[in-house]
């Protein structure tokens, strides 16, 4: 474990506002984020916040919103978010250094949208390999190391067993010392044993069992009966 809580403070905030407005970001200024366990899955719907956590979360830790490994701080020139300004950490004990020293730093961000772009400055030439190819060669290449991996929906360019794959490489990096904090829309990556699920919508967050993910349970209806779910979209006059 690298930190043990995440937490933001503001003294006064417009509810009306965005970030302020999601009710996710709201339960971490009143309670903060803890982390009991090496691998944390965020979970929720499109709009949930999710992704915004994950953001003040890579950039607290010095990581480039634009995604990278922390040799590339300053790589795109979009400042802080205004959550990321504001996140702050509680280190575990082996994570202390880490957190308040830039030389003994070691994590990565990986965010979906600008992958290719990221993995292209960290030397990993997408352009010769499919885009899911890339994501696992970051995986393979960059994901080796102690230290703080956050990842935004890494399944979006990845096929069932390269899924599958993913859920390996987090699992042995959790088992070498690091931490991954991801938020995802897969049920395959959060099936990962022993890892910790925090399920964010309208609620804010809570922690929850896979069993009783609202993703798992849409998923095996669909695959049990998927006319009932495209009845409600498809027009088959």
């Amino acid at each position: 474990m690298i930190v043990e809580r995440a937490y933001a403070h503001r003294s006064s905030y417009d509810q009306d506002t965005w970030p302020w407005s999601v009710p996710c970001v709201r339960q971490l200024l009143d309670e903060g984020l803890r982390f009991t366990v090496p691998v944390t899955f965020l979970v929720g719907e499109n709009g949930s916040g999710k992704s915004t956590l994950v953001e003040a979360l890579a950039e607290a830790f010095g990581l480039d919103s634009y995604g990278g490994s922390h040799d590339w701080r300053y790589a795109s020139p979009r400042g802080k978010s205004v959550l990321g300004e504001r996140m702050r950490f509680d280190a575990a004990p082996r994570g202390r250094r880490m957190v308040t020293s830039w030389s003994a730093r070691k994590g990565f961000f990986l965010r979906a949208e600008t992958a290719l772009d990221a993995l292209g400055r960290e030397g990993l030439s997408p352009d010769s390999v499919s885009h899911g190819e890339g994501f696992l060669a970051a995986f393979r290449g960059k994901f080796q190391h102690a230290g703080l991996y956050v990842l935004d929906e890494p399944e979006a360019a990845l096929s069932f067993s390269s899924c599958l794959e993913l859920v390996g490489h987090i699992d042995r990096l959790a088992k070498e010392g690091g931490q991954i904090i991801c938020a995802t829309h897969s049920p395959l990556l959060t099936a990962l044993p022993g890892a910790d699920i925090v399920e964010v919508g309208e609620h804010g967050m809570r922690r929850v069992a896979w069993r009783e993910l609202g993703v798992v349970d849409h998923w095996r209806r669909y695959l049990a009966d998927p006319h009932a779910y495209l009845r409600h979209i498809v027009d088959e006059s």
